[in-house]
């Protein structure tokens, strides 16, 4: 089992297997990302994967979950996920879900019977990064998709039978900015009503455009007190049915967890606490990507 250059994953993968069958992300371009810079996006050959596939299969037979890496590998053909999707069903007797990051467009790219397809060879959950639902910051920061791009891969996918999770980034939207951010953010959600739905806080960092940005006055971030209060503000603009609601990522202050339509009130009167006692929150040496 190989890996190039910086490999991430959801936190909820974190006893998956990580199968790299891409390198980099094929968008690369979003001004606070730092993770695949340098990194030219390419799809890693076929031969490499089944390779590391059946050495993995011998190492560690009981896998249960797989996740599919770099940035966005759903991009790829639909003929080599399958490829890849039958070799692990095939190499993992007990293999139970197979996760995988993508963009919107990697999604709306795809004619609803391919993704049909991936679904019922094992495809099981798809992590996408809406970041924001306002279409301002998101052009801002050179994302590449539009909120209502996100919103229509959303419950493509969920129609399709592929659980999706969804990611908010804290503090994107500025200072300035903070509070629309958050109530827009909640509108795009509240639409696609995903399985999941993460809040993570952006962290600004050296040797990114959005870095060079802050340093030059043009961005200011929320400090502390406002990035709880945009929390507060999205959990309340939030209207969502069954959906996991966590902010248990190294980069946020205050590790919440529950089901939105269920737990709001408790994840509220948790903030409150957290304004009047600041030893609730995560320090700062302790936050990290």
């Amino acid at each position: 089992m190989r890996y190039r250059g910086l490999v991430i994953r959801p936190p909820s993968e974190a006893g998956s297997y990580i199968l790299q069958v891409t390198y980099g992300c094929s968008h690369n371009a979003c001004t606070f990302c730092p993770t695949y810079k340098g990194v030219r996006f390419s799809p890693r050959p076929l031969e490499e994967v089944e390779e590391d596939i059946a050495a993995a299969s011998r190492l560690i037979p009981y896998t249960r979950r797989v996740f599919l890496a770099d940035g966005n590998a759903l991009c790829l053909p639909t003929e080599e996920l399958e490829r890849i999707l039958r070799l692990l069903r095939q190499s993992f007797p007990r293999l139970e879900r197979v996760g995988i990051y993508a963009n919107g467009g990697d999604i709306n790219g795809k004619p609803r019977e391919e993704l049909r397809r991936l679904a019922e060879m094992g495809l099981g959950i798809v992590y996408l990064g809406l970041e924001s639902g306002d279409d301002e910051v998101l052009r801002r920061v050179r994302k590449r998709d539009t909120c209502e791009e996100m919103v229509q891969a959303v419950l493509k996918a969920k129609e399709c039978g592929i659980l999706t999770s969804v990611i908010v980034l804290l503090g994107l939207g500025g200072k300035e900015g903070s509070l629309r951010h958050a109530r827009l953010s909640a509108e795009a959600v509240s639409r696609m009503n995903p399985h999941y739905l993460s809040a993570l806080t952006l962290m600004v960092v050296p040797g990114t455009p959005l870095h060079a940005e802050w340093e030059r006055g043009e961005f200011e971030m929320p400090d502390q007190r406002g990035l709880l209060e945009e929390l507060r503000e999205f959990i309340s603009a939030c209207r969502l049915e069954g959906c996991v609601f966590r902010t248990n990522h190294a980069s946020n202050y205050l590790p919440l967890k529950g089901v939105l339509s269920r737990d709001r009130e408790r994840l509220l009167n948790t903030i409150e606490r957290a304004f009047q006692r600041p030893e609730m929150l995560r320090p700062e040496f302790m936050r990290a990507l």
